[in-house]
């Protein structure tokens, strides 16, 4: 499921530099002693702190600097000392630590504090500050503000204390004699403290965003509560609460209080029972925040976890059976942020990928149990840490039994394996795995052209529906929801992203996960406060984010089945209005964008030919998709709305061009599937299985289809069908006969007895206008006839309607006097023609003659006496 890649490996990174070092302290060839190397922090910059046992009996602190690859010894204490908590300011010219004091031995009679917190100046090493001497635990932080001055002379340090309040210490510094950098005043340090929270019992630091979340229990005289709250520390050191929400624990739920995200204390950890509850704050760019946690429950056969959507202003608390012969866990699981998923793993027994953004069906998130959950990291839960950027997409894994660091992203080899399940399978387990499965890939993991490639092959070999949904659309709909948001992040709650919220009656099995009860909880209540209405980034996406889950509809998603009744209303419009002017507007926007994206693609014969029903079509799409976003998402102004509505449109036609394009090259197809002469081979066949397929699921969903493709699809029908099939195809409304289609036919095919047939069961569907051009077409004793009684009536027609018109009377070389009913005739139309001109001369070359010699030819074979 996951996908670990090394970034980082304590032993091959750091001990191996230190040995070597250790050895020229030593004048050895190789140190043999050990070093105790040990992980204290990780930076903002990715640098890595680490602390060490050197050959001289002293302890040491370096970094690890993970873009030049590079270890820098920082300081080294004139003995063994317990440093729990280390932080090294931007410029590195100061080094924060708190040391656990050593109470046994001699030291037990002395009156010493359990924590010692120090303030080094070490840019060189200089002078030392003490800022804390407690019987708590002192954890340490420096902010590291993005800032373009070049020579910062100010550091600012947070204290955080296990009696449940956060100081902020400004530290300003000084250079002496051009290269030292010490602390000015220092003797003021300690007056400068700002106290910035107070009565927390839970803590996580994010160094990435420079923000503090935390959990105050809140009592008043109506009720008794926590408070989860956010302070934003800005590029000035100021800082702000911007954001509080209610949660619900029982009263006496924390014992001690915890810390997240503030280095490893590898002289104090938590038994579980001193952890009743594990709880991470996992945030996005793109404006969503997370609130995992799970509690411990004793002697239970379940695990309970909570996934709190600030963004979609929900919550989802999860119950997991883990059967009556598992062993219960004595562990949390982990909670492992990837892009928008939140990935829930507990070691040996299940690992659920919660998708954040499509939250409403279980069936979009997913969920596996047994052998397919193991990630393959070596220590237990416990002893594993999860590190997170808001601005990366993978989260990283940090091992610290081993030391190693694992970049953690979804596998697409093992997403695409559950889509390859075997149809064996019960499709009430394998159809929820795949809905999630091709999500996953579709939506998150997309954009990779060779992956698409993938799924559409996927997609050949699974061309039928499967039980519970229609894998066809929903690799449109959730493809077209990839493309759109990455334009617009405020495009994700109003467009549609499965044709399964489209069905009546959704299958039992989309709504549930055996072994799982999910519960939903709406309307969080997060307050925004300060300055977090003015933020732009995060802050305006996450505010945006949640006052629009407010104030939406029930259903805010388009609905594009739900213009049915609209699109059987325009085709029964026969004359121009303004409303099909509009339309036709639409439709060439949309056409005009797919064009300037496939001038070099010519690869499937699509495009090339006005289809002015599907024309209709496209335009109705843009025409209600933009009355749907301008009625929910007004802020975005008309003129962007219509843009990404057009946009949208077009993507829909260029995805099914690209789908087919894929088919092509897949059976090697060239100009020759067009020739309607030959049967069509095998890999036609598919095609066309294929492109019936997807002509099913945009019918469905009242979807458009580029032009031609009617005709592209008539023409493999033609080659692959037995003819009365095909007939009944067309009777039934599944293949439509395009007027470019039946003209191919007509010219292509010869007149075979077969053919004829064929020919007249086309003629007799068509609708009069097109049966009309298409006689004119055919070069055929009955299109020469049908040709000819519509010249005599329309000729004759002209005739009743003149006035004053006299019969010459004149005999003409050519007429055959022997049949006086037709030569008579004759005269007529030849005197009408001379005094009017004739409407089928110039094109058909039909005249007076002509007529003369289709009624005799007609008559000839009506007696037996010619062929055809």
């Amino acid at each position: 499921m996951l996908k670990l890649k090394q970034k980082f490996d304590l032993h091959r990174d750091v001990v191996s530099d230190i040995l070597r070092k250790e050895a020229s302290v030593c004048r050895v060839k190789e140190y043999s002693g050990a070093v105790d190397t040990r992980i204290l922090n990780i930076e903002r910059d990715g640098g890595i702190l680490y602390s060490w046992k050197g050959a001289t009996g002293t302890t040491r602190i370096g970094k690890f600097d993970s873009n030049t690859k590079q270890n820098k010894l920082l300081y080294t204490f004139d003995k063994q000392v317990c440093v729990s908590s280390c932080s090294l300011n931007k410029e590195e010219t100061l080094l924060a630590v708190s040391l656990a004091q050593n109470t046994r031995g001699e030291e037990r009679l002395k009156p010493i504090s359990k924590c010692l917190t120090l303030l080094i100046e070490i840019h060189p090493i200089n002078n030392t500050k003490v800022l804390k001497a407690v019987d708590c635990r002192v954890k340490v932080q420096f902010l590291h503000a993005e800032t373009d001055r070049r020579s910062v002379l100010e550091s600012h340090l947070l204290l955080l204390t296990e009696d449940g309040y956060v100081d902020l210490y400004h530290v300003m510094l000084t250079k002496q004699e051009g290269y030292r950098v010490v602390m000015a005043n220092p003797e003021r340090l300690l007056k400068t403290a700002e106290r910035i929270v107070e009565d927390f019992c839970w803590l996580q630091w994010d160094g990435h965003t420079q923000r503090v979340y935390y959990l105050t229990h809140s009592v008043t005289h109506t009720q008794d509560q926590f408070l989860m709250r956010c302070v934003q520390f800005y590029p000035n050191h100021n800082c702000e609460t911007l954001l509080e929400f209610p949660l619900e624990f029982p009263a006496n739920l924390f014992r001690t209080v915890n810390f997240v995200n503030l280095g490893f204390d590898h002289y104090h950890q938590n038994s579980p029972e001193q952890e009743p509850l594990r709880m991470k704050v996992f945030t996005n760019i793109i404006g969503s925040m997370c609130v995992c946690y799970s509690q411990h429950l004793k002697a239970r056969q379940e695990v309970i976890y909570t996934v709190l959507l600030v963004h979609n202003d929900c919550s989802k608390t999860f119950r997991v059976s883990l059967g009556s012969e598992q062993k219960a866990p004595h562990l949390h699981p982990l909670f492992i942020p990837i892009g928008y998923h939140i990935l829930v793993y507990l070691q040996d027994h299940f690992l659920h990928c919660i998708n954040t953004r499509q939250q409403e069906m279980v069936c979009h998130s997913l969920f596996l149990s047994g052998p397919d959950v193991d990630l393959g990291l070596q220590s237990e839960s416990a002893d594993v840490t999860v590190l997170h950027s808001e601005e990366e997409s993978s989260g990283s894994v940090l091992d610290l039994g081993s030391g190693r660091i694992h970049e953690a992203e979804l596998s697409p080899a093992f997403l695409l394996k559950i889509l390859r399940a075997p149809s064996r399978c019960p499709s009430s387990k394998t159809d929820p795995q795949r809905m999630a499965a091709l999500h996953c890939l579709l939506v998150y993991l997309g954009n990779d052209p060779h992956l698409e490639l993938k799924i559409t092959e996927w997609l050949f070999d699974n061309v039928n529906a499967f039980d519970s949904f229609d894998q066809i659309q929903e690799f449109i709909l959730a493809s077209l929801y990839r493309i759109s948001y990455e334009k617009s992040l405020s495009l994700d709650k109003v467009l549609p992203y499965s044709s399964v919220l489209d069905k009546k009656e959704i299958p039992a099995c989309l709504l549930e996960v055996p072994g799982v009860l999910c519960t939903t909880e709406l309307h969080i209540e997060p307050v925004f406060k300060g300055k977090a209405r003015s933020l732009q980034g995060f802050w305006s996406e996450l505010q945006w984010n949640t006052e629009r889950t407010q104030y939406l509809d029930a259903d805010p998603r388009y609905r594009p089945s739900h213009i049915q009744a609209d699109w059987d209303k325009l085709r029964a419009e026969s004359r121009p209005s303004s409303h099909m002017n509009r339309i036709e507007e639409n439709t060439k926007k949309v056409l005009s964008m797919v064009d300037t994206w496939c001038l070099d693609k010519k690869l499937v014969p699509l495009f090339q030919e006005e289809d002015h029903q599907h024309r209709a079509l496209i335009g109705l799409t843009v025409d209600k998709l933009r009355e749907h976003l301008n009625r929910h998402l007004p802020r975005l102004g008309k003129k962007k709305i219509d843009s990404l509505v057009v946009n949208y449109v077009a993507k829909l036609l260029e995805l099914i061009r690209h789908m087919l394009e894929s088919a092509w090259l897949k059976y090697k197809l060239g100009p020759r599937v067009l020739c309607l002469k030959q049967q069509g081979s095998p890999g036609e066949w598919s095609v066309f299985h294929f492109m019936f397929r997807i002509l099913e699921a945009t019918r469905g969903l009242c979807l458009p289809l580029p032009p031609g493709y009617h005709t592209l699809l008539a023409v493999f029908a033609v080659r692959c069908l037995p003819q009365p099939t095909f007939l009944q195809y067309v009777d039934h409304g599944f293949l439509q006969l395009t007027e470019t289609f039946v003209s191919r036919l007509m010219t292509d095919l010869d007149n075979s007895d077969a053919n004829e047939r064929l020919k007249f069961s086309i003629l007799k569907r068509l609708p009069e206008p097109m049966e009309q051009r298409i006689y004119h077409m055919w070069d055929h004793p009955v299109s020469s006839a049908w040709i000819s009684r519509d010249y005599v009536r329309t000729q004759l027609e002209k005739l009743n309607k003149s006035k004053g018109f006299a019969f010459s009377g004149r005999d003409k070389p050519g007429f055959r006097p022997e049949f006086l009913p037709l030569t008579y005739l004759a005269k007529i139309l030849s005197d009408i023609e001379e005094q009017a001109p004739n409407p089928f001369e110039e094109q058909e070359n039909v005249d007076a003659r002509f007529v003369e010699e289709t009624a005799l030819k007609q008559t000839l074979i009506l007696l037996g006496f010619d062929g055809k």
